[in-house]
């Protein structure tokens, strides 16, 4: 019996499961066991100042990596091969969207300004110095053949921050302030930097005009604002029919899924009519934490909380992890063998590029929107700029992806000039991930001792992070909870004065008047029998019942 047994697995391993179909099966298996043994080690690492679990996960990529490489002789490094659609349609959405529905609103639309003043005057600025330095450089280097649009494409690469990174080095409970410039900055910054690369690679470079130079600035505009409104309405389409549905009086799963589906398909619709999908699902991520979040049941908003939050964390492992077994990717490091010289030289003068397009807008922009603020407090020092500077110079999967999409067919190159421009990514990308990454949280500690970090702590609710006390308090910060205080503007000189304040105080009547009462949101979701409202107040009034009762009678 035994032996028949063994038989019918062998025979079905023979007849199911292809050779290379069994090797993809041994390849996911390995792979999932890696992201286990990255989470295990991240968490014991947990207390170290130094490492976090991105760069965790980006050490033991190169580990398996080298494994892999001495295992098969020397002909790969990886187990699955890079795919821009691995990447931008299943793991990048989760991590932006998770991103947009935890972010700390008061923060980001306080600085919404300055962040996009960073994220796309800022990034246009970095990729002009970038790519004229390429250019300049470049082609007094034996480096192959490259042309105009490879040259403009370097500079949409390496201006394309990591803001996945940013989510690991900064935190954003302690410095509210520098998270949601630097992450906003980063998000708006993803979005410019692959809207640039695509101008690149679809306009005709080869008759550049100032007409050409306009078109590209309106289409970026054009982008930004259709892609920001899409996500807006996707989310306030999931709020309304949860709104009306009541999904929650017969099943707490459809709430659930409705949310994670409509949060996908944002994302998905803007791909589908060529815009931006980060903007996209960044915005929908905040207006359904706005809305529809306050609409489900209370089991639900545990449940989607977890749902995101797990998503997302699973989703920048397997980036990290997969970008250190990629670095080691044998085929592209073949072509610089005879000269490992010119690409070392090539690394670090992207580096170094990277650097000065960086600091190239960080400090005068910076200085901008100083002189538009009239308090002290809410102007941005010299300390805080250079940790803004230094928090965006991690370069990151998005600057890979672009990479591949340049340099590469289907992740396999020919030519040493591209090789070269796919080496030197993996390089830069490796050393500013593992070496600015490890630095940024003993650099905040040094610039910002405890007592400034102690002032700079917002009075805003507990992050989602800390799925518990925002629960219990309902504590979701809201769109509406800006400068409560705030008087109405009485005259047009306090308006241009205070115009973030005034617009706060406008878009509260706004909300309060018209859309909460149509979307629902905190306190304005009615008390229908059934409703996920009236369950989620009747079971919380239960609880503090029983608990009240319980505290008497001891």
């Amino acid at each position: 019996m035994v032996f028949n047994l063994g038989l019918l697995i062998g025979r079905m391993g023979s007849t199911t499961l292809a050779t290379s179909e069994y090797s993809s099966v041994v390849s996911m298996n390995l792979f999932v066991a890696l992201l286990c043994a990255c989470i295990v080690i991240g968490h014991l690492l947990e207390e170290n100042r130094w490492m976090n679990e991105s760069i965790t996960a980006l050490v033991i990529g190169l580990c398996t990596g080298v494994v892999i490489l001495l295992i098969s002789g020397g002909t790969s490094s990886h187990l699955l091969v890079f795919s821009e659609d691995l990447f931008f349609i299943y793991l990048l959405p989760p991590i932006i969207f998770n991103a947009g529905f935890q972010v700390k609103k008061k923060q980001f639309f306080r600085n919404f300004m300055t962040i996009v003043l960073f994220g796309a005057v800022g990034t246009m600025i970095s990729f002009t110095i970038i790519s004229f330095a390429a250019i300049y450089i470049f082609k007094r280097m034996d480096i192959g053949s490259l042309e105009l649009g490879d040259y403009l494409a370097i500079g949409a690469i390496f201006s394309a921050t990591d803001s996945v990174c940013t989510l690991q080095v900064l935190n954003q409970d302690q410095t509210p302030l520098l998270y949601s410039l630097v992450f906003g900055e980063g998000v708006v910054n993803d979005a410019t930097s692959v809207v640039i690369f695509n101008a690149v690679q679809n306009f005709d470079l080869s008759q550049i005009t100032t007409a050409t130079a306009f078109q590209l600035l309106g289409n970026f505009f054009y982008l930004f604002i259709t892609s920001t409104l899409l996500g807006a309405g996707t989310g306030l389409l999931s709020a309304y029919i949860i709104k009306k549905l009541y999904f929650g009086r017969h099943s707490t799963d459809r709430e659930v899924a409705i949310m994670i589906l409509m949060a996908y398909l944002s994302y998905m619709l803007a791909e589908l009519f060529f815009l931006s999908g980060i903007l996209t699902v960044f915005f929908c991520g905040i207006v359904m934490s706005h809305y529809t979040w306050h609409n489900v049941t209370e089991k639900s908003r545990v449940t989607t909380k977890h749902a995101f939050a797990t998503l997302s964390f699973i989703a920048e492992l397997f980036i990290f992890l997969y970008v250190g077994m990629d670095a080691l990717d044998i085929e592209k490091w073949s072509f610089v063998k005879d000269s490992p010289g010119t690409s070392v030289e090539v690394s670090a003068i992207l580096l170094g590029l990277v650097l000065v397009g960086r600091a190239a807008f960080v400090f005068p922009l910076s200085f901008l929107s100083n002189l538009t603020k009239k308090a002290q407090h809410e102007k941005i020092d010299f300390r805080q700029q250079v940790l803004i500077w230094w928090a965006g110079l991690m370069r990151g999967a998005v600057s890979m992806a672009l990479a591949y999409n340049q340099f590469t067919k289907e992740g396999h190159t020919t030519l040493t000039g591209n090789a070269i421009m796919i080496t030197s990514t993996i390089t830069v990308v490796l050393f500013s991930t593992m070496v600015f990454g490890l630095i940024t949280q003993p650099l905040v500690r040094l610039l910002l001792p405890p007592r400034t970090l102690n002032r700079m702590i917002s009075s805003e609710p507990t992050t989602p992070k800390s799925f518990i006390v925002p629960l219990l308090g309902n504590g979701q910060d809201s769109l509406t909870d800006l400068d409560q205080n705030v008087p109405r503007p009485s005259s047009l000189r306090m308006l241009l004065s205070t115009p973030s304040h005034t617009v706060h105080y406008y878009w509260r009547k706004f909300d309060n008047a018209f859309m909460r009462p149509v979307f629902g949101g905190r306190g304005f979701v009615p008390f229908v029998p059934g409703s996920p409202t009236e369950q989620s107040v009747h079971q919380s009034t239960h609880n503090l019942v029983d608990e009240v009762t319980n505290q008497t009678e001891h």
